[in-house]
Formats: structure tokens, C-alpha cells, sequence
């Protein structure tokens, strides 16, 4: 039993990845799911076609590694996090498509939430600042848009979960109903000092407690996979939401370590140990993957659109006919020609925190050419991602520590070298790619093999950790600069509109 079975589960996909005990991939499986989109601002999934991926992608990766259920140590869970969830008991039946975390629809909650004034509350209890990312107010949309649903949950008959939740509930036939901090700290219900859901925000979204799952540290044995899913029972050892998963999988474990995974959005993390840091540039501060009860913390900067604006450019601007296509696409111009190309398709994320900010490309001329719309649409990511950095230092100067010194990097969109390589210029600092850049799952199997035993402690984890390539900053930083200013503008523009 030296393997480790991690499902990671993402917004456009569900993934299976066996690892051995050196954190090497051993098989992988894939299987990508329908993205629903009943009107503008509002994304959907199917949890039961989540469900059915999820389960097929874990059979394919152990038929692939030619191993069974005796040979899997434990199960490790990572998930899109704020994606919600309302299912019966009885039935373990959705009452509802899941609610996707980049859907706006618990917008005008979130605003007469703000309008009571309950902004600085909740930003001391959750590290949060109220918004319609994050699950709680979709929880909150669900119980009151959906026949009966109020009825049903006073009558103790409904049980809410992040994807995490859901799967274990499924892996287990309802045994177990279940999460861990990182995925219950991006609720708005959560108090991340004392662990524990928080009567005060309860009350303030009206969501009765016996629809909430039971909370643990993400190294957890939370129960057993039950025999018939996948030919055995398999411990499920360790819980933790993608980014947290990341963020352990880079082996970021000290404070003032940090990564970025560049995937749908994109998303970076910094530590800060067990100190609770507020933002004052528009972060939030959120629960790092926890191997022990002891509460631990990461400030986190989001960004709603990353790679997916590779995707806009396939399936919406039919500019490129494969995602991969679009290096080569931007390389054959020398720049972007002074296009900006500011993603907001569903509003700003952090550290700006503009709902109402809509997708912008600026700076046109005749001259401009579809090269530099592709150009400008990856170096978009870098922006994004160094403003968000640039946040990060300056909380992290104030607080009286020092400003990131390196960023590790993962996701799928980190194999492109350009991108990369901007993203180093833009920041001045080394990017370091891993050797495993599928860090999220690589996490929560770390997490499982912590809690199976199969790992002593996390120094044994940093040890593994290699870079395959370290990205340098080539370009001088007033150049920099220039640039950042030129996006700051740009964002400024998408906010007008």
C-alpha cells in the first residue's frame, strides 16, 4: 500500500491521479463535464454528471496503473471550491443543478448584506469580504428559490456541501457528511479562529445549521470509500480546497511562501502561518490546508478569468481552433502592440472587486491583428496575477514581513513558456515551475498520506519538491512599470463601461 489515489475535481473537468510515495504520477485519467449557463452571470454544473466523471476517472487511473483498491494507501479529495451544492438524505439526490463558484447570481443578497453594514463582521470572523463567489450566499439562493427547499432543511431532510462534500457523501453511500477548514472557510458561515461554524453569520444568511457538513483538519481520517465504487474500501485520508491543495502540494508550508496556479482563474496563495493577517489592498485571508487541529492561514488574491480567456478565444472569437495553438499565435508578433485585453466576463476578482466591470480590449489600431489579440489575452493572465502579487507584498511589508522573494507556479496554463517568462518580467522576481506542476492533486494526496501514516511529517514533503525550470526576470523594471500602469488603465476603462 505505497500509492496514494487523489480525484481532483475541477470547474471544467474531474481528474483521477495515482501518485507513489515519491509523489511521482503514476496514471491519470480525465474527463471533461458540460458547462450550463442559464442567462447571463449565472454557471451551472450537473453534480450528478460530476459525480459519474469523478467515479469513472478513479476506476480509469487504477485499471491504467495496472493496480487495485489493496494497493491505494488512502484517497485524497481537491475540489473547485465554492461551487455549492443542496441534496436530500434520503435520496442523495441534487435539489437543484450545482451553483458554479464563478456564477453572480447572489449578487443583490451580498449587496443588502453590505448595506447593514456587515462587511467588517464578516471579514473578522471569515477573512472574507462579502461577495457572490463565495458558497454561502449561494447556499442562501438555493434554500429560498427552490420549491419547498426552506421546508425541507427546517426538517432536517437537506444536507449542503461544497464538491468535497458531495463526493464523500457519494463515496460513502451517506455515511459521511463531511468537509475540512480550507473548503468551509470559503462559506462566509466559517470562524476561522475557532474552527467552527459561526451563529452570527448564520443568522445574517438565514441558513439552518442541520444542513452543514461536520468540519475537520484537511489531514483527516474521514471514513471509507465504500467497496462497490471502486473494488475495495479505500481510507479517505485527506480533504482540501484546489488552491489549499496547491498551495501544500508546492510544499509553501513557512510564511511568506507563495504560488500561483494558473488554471480556469487564476489563483495565488501566500502563507502566513497561524497569524490571521487582514488585507488592506483587497485581499482575503483564508484557511490553509491544515494537517493538525492548529488553525493556519494564507492570504489569497483570485482572479475569475485565466486560461479560460485561451478558451474565449477558441469557442468565442474562433481565433484558434485548439487551446494549444496559442503560443505559437502570440509569439508570431513581437508584442502586443499596445492592445490591453482586460478578461472581466464575470466582473473582477481581486484586488479590485468590481462586479460590475466587463470585458474590455483596448488600445486598437489598424494595425492591429488577431496575433495581437491572442498576445494580449495571455499577457492579460501575467497582469492580472501581478497585480495581485503586488498586493500581496504590500500586506506583507505592513504586517512587518518581507515582499514575496519567489513565486511557484502550477495549473495548466504554467507549461507555457511565454506566459511564463512575462510573468517573471512583469514581477521581477524568479517564477519556479515543478517538476509535478499537477500540484492540487499532488496535495491532497500528501494530505491522505499524512494521515494514513504513509509520510511522517511535512520537512519529509518539502523534500520532495524539485523545479524543472526557473524563469528569470529579463526585462528592466522600469519597463515594468510602464507596463502595469498601461494595464491599470486598461482595468480602469473595463470599469467604466
Amino acid at each position: 500500500m505505497r500509492y496514494l489515489l487523489a480525484l481532483d475535481q475541477g470547474t471544467s473537468s474531474s481528474r483521477a491521479i495515482v501518485f507513489d510515495a515519491q509523489g511521482q504520477i503514476v496514471a491519470m485519467a480525465q474527463r471533461e463535464f458540460k458547462q450550463i449557463y442559464p442567462q447571463p452571470g449565472w454557471v451551472e454544473h450537473d453534480a450528478m454528471e460530476i459525480w459519474a466523471s469523478q467515479l469513472d476517472t478513479a476506476r480509469e487511473a487504477l485499471r491504467k496503473a495496472g493496480l487495485t483498491a489493496a494497493d491505494i494507501r488512502a484517497l485524497g479529495i481537491t475540489n473547485q471550491r465554492e461551487t455549492t451544492v443542496l441534496w436530500s438524505r434520503k435520496t442523495g439526490l441534487p435539489l437543484h443543478h450545482a451553483i458554479v463558484w464563478q456564477d453572480r447570481r447572489a449578487e443583490p443578497t451580498c449587496a443588502a448584506l453590505r448595506e447593514q453594514g456587515l462587511g467588517p463582521l464578516v471579514q473578522q470572523k471569515t477573512g472574507l469580504v462579502i461577495d457572490a463567489y463565495f458558497s454561502g450566499s449561494k447556499l442562501k439562493w438555493l434554500l429560498d428559490h427552490v420549491p419547498d427547499a426552506r421546508a425541507q432543511a427546517a426538517r432536517g431532510e437537506l444536507a449542503f456541501g461544497t464538491i468535497d462534500s458531495w463526493l464523500v457523501w457519494q463515496l460513502t453511500n451517506g455515511a459521511v457528511h463531511a468537509t475540512d477548514v480550507s473548503n468551509a472557510s470559503r462559506t462566509l458561515l466559517f470562524n476561522v479562529h475557532s474552527n467552527s461554524w459561526d451563529d452570527d453569520l448564520l443568522a445574517a444568511l438565514d441558513i439552518p445549521r442541520s444542513v452543514l457538513p461536520e468540519v475537520y483538519p484537511s489531514a483527516h481520517r474521514f471514513g471509507q470509500v465504500a467497496a462497490e465504487h471502486l473494488g475495495g474500501e479505500i481510507l479517505i485520508g485527506g480533504i482540501a480546497g484546489d488552491q489549499q491543495a496547491a498551495l501544500f502540494g508546492q510544499a509553501c508550508f513557512k510564511p511568506g511562501m507563495a504560488k500561483n496556479t494558473y488554471g480556469t482563474g487564476c489563483f495565488m496563495l501566500m502563507h502566513t502561518g497561524s497569524q490571521f493577517q487582514s488585507s488592506a489592498n483587497g485581499l482575503i485571508t483564508t484557511s490553509a490546508a491544515q494537517a493538525t487541529a492548529t488553525p493556519e492561514f494564507a492570504l489569497e488574491g483570485s482572479v475569475f478569468i485565466g486560461g479560460a480567456v485561451v478558451q474565449w478565444l477558441r469557442d468565442g472569437l474562433q481565433a484558434i481552433k485548439g487551446s494549444a495553438e496559442v503560443q505559437a499565435l502570440a509569439e508570431s508578433v513581437p508584442d502586443a502592440g499596445g492592445v490591453m485585453f482586460v478578461p472581466a466576463f464575470t466582473g473582477l476578482g481581486a484586488p479590485y472587486w468590481n462586479a460590475d466591470a466587463r470585458g474590455a480590449i483596448v488600445g486598437l489600431t489598424r494595425g492591429s491583428s488577431v496575433a495581437h489579440i491572442a498576445r494580449a489575452a495571455l499577457e492579460s493572465i501575467a497582469f492580472q496575477s501581478a497585480a495581485l502579487l503586488q498586493a500581496m507584498s504590500r500586506d506583507a511589508l505592513a504586517a512587518g514581513g518581507a515582499p514575496v522573494s519567489e513565486l511557484r507556479v502550477d495549473g495548466g496554463a504554467c507549461v507555457n513558456n511565454l506566459l511564463m517568462q512575462f510573468q517573471a518580467d512583469l514581477l521581477g522576481i524568479p517564477v519556479l515551475r515543478p517538476k509535478v506542476i499537477e500540484t492540487t492533486a499532488l496535495g491532497a494526496a500528501y494530505l491522505a498520506g499524512l494521515s494514513s501514516g504513509l509520510y511522517s511529517d511535512l520537512a519529509e514533503l518539502a523534500g520532495h519538491w524539485q523545479a524543472e525550470r526557473v524563469f528569470r526576470p529579463t526585462l528592466p523594471r522600469e519597463r515594468a512599470h510602464e507596463l502595469m500602469s498601461q494595464w491599470e488603465h486598461a482595468v480602469r476603462q473595463a470599469c467604466a463601461t
